[in-house]
């Protein structure tokens, strides 16, 4: 690997290994003194490089990108604020475990803390958001130094993926020159004809990662998993409650539903909600409709909980499971505690589709438990209250947004109402529905982003349900739509402020309320159309809405369908559903 300068070379082998140890895509805020890196990344054959001129935007698209594609994804900007702005990405991909390879471009050592021009502090900048860190050498030819790049950014993308998977930080120091120009070979940024050639592990590393990590998989000893299998054959009721998680779990916890008979609380970012085997097992979306505790003081609950994933969206949920006297088992791979009531009985490290497998495997199924009648009485009652419900509100249009969608397809869903009412209005289908969202900080910044980032790594159809507030925030990432080559149907619900505060007691206190907590706006956003190249299309009912919509999904290019929306009123009827619920399930 031959270099023009020191700057060239350490950035050519810092991507290049980056590469053979699993980065297939990057996304390059451009930037001066990250410019050896973004040349590096954009030469390798083997890297798809993703241009954003915000880096806000460029952090979250990659994070929806990783999300879906279930790969790292590595990030370039220049040195100072631009490395900050990366900070809410970051925090985004250390709470909902994606895996993310940050590298920030420094100014050398000898200008940090002298007042140079864009410099500063770039060590551990986000804290312990990272699974990884390191501050790289200053570049040099000097075949030691280069292997030691090599092996941090194999170890770098080790800990990004990982059984704690999350983002890892790299920050780059380099001098000028940073383009790559040659310089005068008594220049102390020269390399030295034929380096490469006298240090060949160095300069063009190995066939493969420089250093193969095999990561270990946390399973049970015998005893532990035989108490399992004997927890699931006693249980006579047992429940499978499955919050955000990793797609690959979903056939795993399929299998143990199998095996043991146990229903599934899915929630919609589980992967688990939607698929082939929503015809075949116990499989339950509408339990944020009721599991009120005026009905659930009636039921006889579950005797045995199996919990995987995070924390779950509904929280008349996590309030049920706070109520239970049950066993609680969380299955965790990174053995961290994601159950913010506390009433959990048992935390198992182990990796939550091998443990499921082994279970499965080991359950005597004359043993399966399916006594649910309650459950299942419960959830039909719901479906039909919804059915049975005329208005035409918020919790409609996630309905629909879920039940039209193509199959397959990758659906990105915002936080706030967005994701709470396709939670409990998004009803189980039988389609092949990727449904993902930002639950790790449930923030509303970088919505539009993430989603497009996902929609980048598939060739699905790619659906995004957001909120007039998630739009204004991230208006800059539709900019990703023209320069990254991505399509999609936008359904933008405008209640002029956001409704989730409608929920809250603070909705009694006005003032302050219509001023400082919904804050409308009065935005017409119909303008980002023309200034981002798409369709924006105005609807006005149930009718018209599901038309424009299906329009959409079967057509190309990016349709932004808006939807204005009452989100007092919408508040209103989601009550008036959840009392007719309760009262029919009281009878």
């Amino acid at each position: 690997m031959s270099a023009p300068n020191r700057a060239t070379l350490h950035a050519r082998v810092l991507v290049d290994e980056l590469a053979k140890a699993g980065v297939a895509s990057v996304c390059v805020a451009p930037g001066s003194r990250s410019t050896p890196l973004t040349v590096a990344a954009d030469a390798h054959p083997d890297l798809a490089v993703f241009s954003h001129l915000d880096e806000r935007a460029g952090s979250f698209f990659a994070l929806g990108r990783a999300k879906r594609a279930g790969q790292p994804v590595a990030l370039v900007c220049t040195s100072g604020t631009a490395a900050a702005n990366f900070h809410p990405a970051v925090i985004e991909a250390s709470q909902a475990r994606v895996p993310l390879v940050v590298l920030t471009a420094d100014r050398p050592p000898e200008l940090r803390d002298s007042g140079a021009n864009q410099t500063i502090d770039q060590e551990k900048l986000y804290g312990d958001a990272v699974r990884f860190y390191t501050d790289l050498p200053e570049p040099a030819a000097e075949a030691r130094k280069l292997r030691s790049v090599r092996v941090s950014a194999d170890r770098a993308v080790t800990a990004a993926t990982g059984a704690h998977p999350g983002p890892v930080h790299l920050n780059v120091p380099f001098a000028k020159p940073l383009e790559p120009t040659a310089v005068a070979s008594d220049s102390p940024h020269a390399v030295p004809e034929g380096w490469a050639d006298d240090h060949p592990l160095a300069a063009r590393g190995r066939d493969g990662p420089f250093v193969t990590t095999t990561p270990g998989r946390m399973t049970l000893d015998d005893h532990r998993l035989a108490d399992l299998v004997a927890a699931v054959e006693g249980a006579e009721r047992g429940l499978i409650v499955a919050g955000p998680t990793d797609l690959e779990y979903a056939a795993p916890i399929v299998a143990l539903a199998e095996a043991s008979g146990f229903p599934i609380l899915a929630d919609p970012l589980s992967g688990l909600r939607y698929g082939p085997h929503a015809s075949e097992i116990p499989l339950y979306g509408g339990y944020d409709g009721y599991l009120d505790e005026r009905v659930t003081a009636d039921w006889s609950g579950p005797d045995l909980v199996f919990r995987v994933g995070a924390s779950p969206t509904s929280k008349p949920l996590r309030n049920y499971l706070a109520r239970t006297d049950a066993r609680q088992v969380i299955v965790d791979p990174a053995g961290e505690w994601r159950e913010a009531t506390f009433t959990a009985t048992d935390l198992v490290t182990a990796d939550p589709g091998r443990l499921a497998v082994a279970l499965a495997d080991r359950i005597d199924a004359t043993h399966a438990s399916a006594d649910w009648p309650a459950l299942e009485r419960a959830e039909r009652v719901h479906e039909s209250v919804i059915a049975d419900t005329d208005r035409f509100f918020e919790g409609a249009i996630a309905r629909r947004v879920v039940a039209d969608a193509p199959d397959p397809a990758t659906l990105f869903v915002s936080n706030s109402m967005p994701v709470r009412d396709v939670d409990r209005f998004g009803a189980v289908r039988d389609a092949d529905l990727t449904v993902l969202g930002n639950r790790g900080a449930s923030g509303i910044d970088g919505v539009t982003s993430a989603a497009l980032g996902a929609g980048s790594a598939t060739d699905d159809p790619l659906v995004l349900l957001t909120g007039d507030l998630a739009y204004y925030h991230d208006t800059n990432g539709l900019l990703a739509l023209s320069r990254c080559g991505v399509d999609a149907t936008i359904v933008l619900v405008n209640n002029d402020g956001g409704g989730i505060f409608h929920m809250l007691p603070i909705e009694a206190f006005d003032p302050p309320f219509e001023g400082q907590f919904k804050t409308p706006h009065g935005l017409d956003f119909a303008p980002t159309a023309d200034l981002y190249g798409f369709d924006y299309v105005r609807t006005d009912g149930r009718a018209d809405f599901a038309d424009a919509y299906r329009a959409s999904v079967a057509s190309d290019g990016t349709q932004v369908i808006a939807v204005s929306s009452d989100a007092e009123a919408s508040h209103r009827v989601r009550e008036s559903i959840r009392e007719r619920v309760v009262s029919e399930l009281k009878d």
